[in-house]
This record gives C-alpha cells, sequence and structure tokens, in this order.
C-alpha cells in the first residue's frame, strides 16, 4: 500500500484527529512559544506566524503527497489541541517514527496519550505498518508517561541520539507492533 486516504478522520475518545488546516497556524505559533514544547522539540526561534501558516498549507501537503510525513491535528470540535507526526516512513519496511506536542491549555487531560494511541494503532490495522516508534528524551517525564500509557514497548536507550536548543540528548526508544495490539486472554 503506498499513500494515506484523501480524507483522514480518527476518533480518540471524545476528540478528533484530522490533517492540518489553515486557521491552525495561530494556535500553533502561540503554542511553539511555550518553554516546555522548546525545550524538547527543536524548532525555529522565533516560529512567527507566517512559517505556521507555510506549515500547514504547504509543507505538510507536500510531505503527504510525497509520502515522507504524516502531520495530524488532534482536536476538539475545530479547536486544536495537539499535533501527532508519522516521519521516517518506510512503505517497504512498513516503519514510521511518531513525534507529538501538546498545547498547554490541553495537558494533563489525557488528549496525548488518546491521539497517540489512536494513532498509532490506525496506522498499524488500517495503513498495514508493521512498526510505529516514539523517541523519547529520557528527561521529558510527560512524553515517557505519554507513550507508555499508550502502549508502547521500551526498547532501550539510543545514546546521542537527539538534539534539543540546549544540545545533544539520548533518546528512549518505544515501539507498538502487531503482535502488541493482540487482544489478551
Amino acid at each position: 500500500m503506498t499513500g494515506f486516504p484523501s480524507v483522514i478522520e480518527i476518533p480518540a475518545g471524545p476528540y478528533s484527529i484530522t490533517e492540518l488546516r489553515r486557521h491552525d497556524a495561530a494556535a500553533i505559533a502561540a503554542a511553539f512559544e511555550d518553554p516546555e514544547i522548546r525545550a524538547w522539540l527543536p524548532l525555529p526561534n522565533p516560529y512567527p506566524l507566517e512559517l505556521a501558516e507555510r506549515w500547514c498549507v504547504e509543507i505538510t501537503p507536500r510531505m503527504r503527497e510525497d509520502d515522507t510525513g504524516l502531520v495530524l491535528a488532534v482536536r476538539d470540535g475545530e479547536r486544536l489541541l495537539a499535533s501527532v507526526d508519522a516521519k521516517r516512513i518506510d512503505r517497504r519496511a512498513a516503519t514510521c517514527e511518531l513525534s507529538y506536542w501538546t498545547a498547554p491549555p490541553a495537558r494533563g487531560r489525557g488528549v496525548m496519550t488518546s491521539a497517540v494511541s489512536a494513532v498509532a494503532r490506525w496506522l498499524i490495522s488500517s495503513q498495514r505498518f508493521e512498526r510505529v516508534e516514539v523517541r523519547v528524551a529520557p528527561g521529558n517525564a510527560a512524553s515517557l508517561a505519554v507513550v507508555e500509557r499508550a502502549g508502547f514497548v521500551r526498547e532501550g536507550v539510543a545514546r546521542n541520539a537527539g538534539f534539543t536548543d540546549s544540545g545533544r540528548v539520548d533518546l528512549v526508544v518505544w515501539s507498538l507492533t502487531p503482535d502488541d495490539l493482540e487482544p489478551t486472554a
């Protein structure tokens, strides 16, 4: 299978997961001013509204078209709460990596756990991926809790494998495979 469906709507508890839209740009630019997000994601600084608009209407559609990435919005109605990205997509190996962020007002409500779980399971069950991976810096306690609650299996630490604005970091590697989704007896 190649490419993603033209319309994506993934339920995630009370939230919905869809493509980014032009009107999401302001919420993205505001979220990327948050020190917690900036601590773990190597983002341009500053991150102006114009860049967020390009991200929504040019860059992410091109990534999807090229089948190199899929950027999804986590919503409460029309309000953008968070984002989950599938990157490092390898269709031949049927693998990809997820990354994610949550806007400050949506934290602590289970939004990201629901979203990561729903997107990973959709990738495996509907899109036939054999491995969905997440890599998290050991100091990012909130993200580590999300991936563990979402049912991923911890595999180990990739030393010096990531970077933030503060420098190089180790990354804890987690994965979810079809076998992890099998019902338990």
